[in-house]
């Protein structure tokens, strides 16, 4: 029995327990119904992971110890120490990890937390890198295991140097704008070119230094890719980042015959890969515009040039929206990333809770790609507590918009810009939108005049059945809910 439990057989059996814990996890984080659910799985499939791995012996390093030590007690005393120096660096980097991550995970607000996932998509590229140069210094590998090693180091390069680039932009560090660099696409291929000469060069002669340049070029690329993708893009970036992080780990699972790496990394990379295609979809993007960075990112010019706004805002303020609010009998809340910054997700459920008991049918549209993260307005709205069954995505919801009677549009603005109709000259011409100005009465909160994220102006805010309601989220909101309950 003992034997059993140190054998291959437990191993591999620990690794499929895990692996089916894992997809159990996608399946939850699905649906908010069942996404704690679905942590607990992956939380459960990452501890027998690590436990298996502890089981997993150190095989090389005994064997070399073995080896080297011909008397037989002092052989296997030296192999002990070998086995308990590797799990002491194992628990110490286990240890470092937990402290590191609990210390971002409590400070970190919930407007960082696309910044924050970049930067974590980061790490993975990164680790992938150092693994695969560890390896390459170790010893002299076959024609297979040194194409492993390129394919996992050159994804985990562009994984490292595109999530930094990222977070660089989500937290406004460098501009949203897209960098077009003439000929990009033919400097894009010959860079690929290049990684191509040195992955053969490496593969046929083992030479570190045809790893080195096709690293140093992977770096570039990486950056080059994210510096021409635009903010309003950016959620499909973070999610097509995931995805690659995904592949660089399934790579470093073949560089590394681990089972288990591979199975979640192509788990990760395809559910990526996926949802990055659904968000692309639904912003009228082709794929391959994320991928190459910018391909074919320019919209037809209209014969008449941009449509230019007409009219005048028309402002409104709290007491005389609470009026509004308790004539209305349908109202839709359109959150985006204002409310998080704001902070004013509870306000809006508080709000939310008002007008329920008053007998007004209460809902909420989101956009795929409202926010600055795949399903950032979905866990704002599950963290204050907002019912499943009245938030609704676009496709369920846009339809219905005709005939209610006040959007509230709290926060956002691309996602609600009618330009991505009428403008075919709008970098976001074409877009799938809510199309909220088609309601009664539209209110618009705003901190100010700005445009959005993407730098575009929204011609929503001039049209005659729009009021904007200005101030921090928050404060707005909550002024409306004490008039409503005065």
């Amino acid at each position: 029995m003992q034997d059993f439990y140190n054998s291959d057989a437990m191993i591999t059996a620990a690794y499929v327990i895990a692996a089916v814990l894992f997809i159990l996890s996608l399946r939850g984080l699905s649906s908010q119904e069942t996404a704690r659910r679905g942590n607990l799985y992956g939380i459960i499939g990452m501890a027998i992971a690590i436990g298996a791995t502890l089981a997993n012996n150190p095989d090389a390093a005994i064997t070399t110890t073995l080896a080297n030590n011909p008397d037989a007690a002092v052989a296997h005393a030296a192999a002990a120490a070998t086995r308990g120096g590797f799990h002491a660096l194992l628990f110490g980097a286990i240890f470092v990890g937990a402290v590191v991550g609990s210390i971002m995970a409590a400070r970190v607000a919930m407007t960082g937390m696309p910044e924050l996932v970049a930067l974590l998509h980061s790490f993975v590229g990164l680790a992938a890198v150092l693994v695969g140069y560890s390896l390459d210094l170790k010893t002299q590998h076959s024609l297979a295991h040194r194409i492993e090693i390129y394919i996992d180091v050159w994804i985990g390069a562009i994984t490292t140097t595109g999530s930094v680039l990222a977070f660089l932009k989500l937290r406004g560090s460098v501009s949203g704008k897209p960098l077009l660099l003439p000929a990009r696409h033919f400097l894009n291929l010959a860079m690929l070119a290049g990684s191509l000469v040195c992955a053969f060069y490496y593969a046929k002669t083992n030479n570190q230094i045809a790893l080195e340049i096709g690293t140093a070029i992977a770096c570039v690329l990486g950056v080059h890719l994210v510096a021409a993708i635009g903010g309003a893009d950016m959620p499909v970036v973070v999610s097509m980042l995931n995805s690659y992080s995904g592949w660089t780990a399934s790579a470093a699972g073949f560089m590394l015959g681990n089972d288990l790496l591979i199975i979640v990394g192509a788990l990760v990379g395809s559910s990526g890969a996926i949802l990055s295609y659904i968000m692309c979809k639904a912003m009228n993007r082709s794929i391959w515009n994320v991928i190459f960075g910018g391909f074919g990112a320019a919209p037809p010019k209209s014969a008449g040039g941009p449509a230019q706004p007409q009219g005048e805002v028309q402002e409104i303020v709290a007491n005389e929206l609470a009026d509004q609010l308790k004539e209305a009998k349908s109202v839709v809340i359109v959150p985006g990333y204002g409310m998080a910054v704001g902070r004013a997700q509870h306000a809006v459920r508080e709000l939310t809770e008002v007008l329920r008991k008053r007998g007004t049918t209460v809902r909420f549209a989101i956009h795929p790609v409202a926010g600055r993260l795949p399903g950032h307005m979905n866990v704002l709205l599950a963290e204050a507590n907002v019912p499943y069954d009245i938030v609704l995505e676009m496709d369920e919801i846009n339809d219905d918009l005709p005939a209610t009677d006040i959007v509230m549009v709290i926060g956002a603005n691309d996602i609600v810009n009618p330009a991505a109709e009428d403008d075919p000259s709008s970098p976001i011409a074409g877009m799938p939108v809510l199309q909220v100005w088609k309601s009664k009465l539209v209110i618009v909160n705003k901190r100010g005049r700005a445009a959005g994220y993407a730098g575009i102006d929204n011609p929503l805010f001039y049209k005659p059945n729009t009021k904007m309601l200005f101030g921090d989220a928050k404060d707005a909101v909550e002024k409306v809910v004490a008039a409503l309950k005065s």
